[in-house]
């Protein structure tokens, strides 16, 4: 049975008694709160390994009480629930540093699914009595990514990434100058039972080259029409 820790933020009662049920029969230990600022408190008191998190709270929204957490916590993985159509929340969101959204309604077997694959996929914070060396860094032309560090420079420049951004970044550094394909992305940085939409990654893609291709000299990621992406230094 799972052990982890998960804190359900939502304000409606049926919702919540829906989730405390089934993820406490699959294993999760919960705590709740209902409004965000009761959310924030709870937060700040314990430690958990996930965080369910409806957008639409009372007291202090779910977007504001992300952007709170992320100032000094990004690597609890947050999961966005969000209303239909609330295409804004969700760019919101994951700017912000959110994991992965579901929309309201949701099937429970896709929600019991992502957060298996976003629990699988987090990263952990390094330790402070880690040993950092030269074997951490993956490096492409000016770009250096640090995995234990979780530093990006790109020349003298260092980069913010959110959780995801990282780990889809990485994962296209430790495969440098190999075109891959959207499903194999998928499976590496979502997870192979991840049911959203496969978009996702264009979606993410954009992102990451906004932060560390658009403000320099030369690309590093390529698209691969009908195939792709690659990340690859300049000839």
């Amino acid at each position: 049975m799972n052990k982890e820790s998960i804190l359900i933020v939502e304000d409606e009662e049926k919702i919540v008694r829906l989730l405390e049920l089934e993820l406490g029969y699959e294993g999760y230990i919960i705590e709740k709160a209902m409004d965000g600022v009761t959310a924030l408190e709870v937060y700040r008191k314990g430690s958990f390994d996930l965080i369910l998190l409806d957008v639409m709270l009372p007291g202090l929204s779910g977007i504001e009480l992300l952007r709170r957490i992320r100032v000094k916590d990004p690597y609890t993985p947050v999961i966005l629930l969000t209303a239909k159509g609330s295409v804004e929340d969700k760019v919101s969101g994951l700017d912000l540093g959110a994991n992965d959204y579901i929309t309201k309604p949701f099937q429970m077997e896709e929600l019991l699914a992502r957060i298996r694959a976003v629990l699988r996929m987090s990263s952990r914070p390094p330790q402070q009595n880690e040993q950092i060396d030269l074997d951490d860094w993956f490096i492409a032309g000016e770009l250096k990514v640090n995995d234990k560090t979780r530093e990006v420079l790109r020349g003298e420049h260092e980069i913010e990434l959110t959780p995801k951004e990282f780990d889809l970044l990485l994962f296209l550094l430790r495969n440098k100058r190999q075109v891959l394909n959207r499903e194999q992305i998928l499976e590496a940085v979502w997870g192979y039972d991840y049911f959203g939409d496969t978009n996702v990654v264009d979606v993410y893609i954009r992102y990451i080259r906004k932060k560390i291709d658009f403000p320099f000299d030369y690309p590093l990621i390529h698209t691969v029409r009908g195939v792709g992406y690659v990340l690859k230094e300049a000839k």
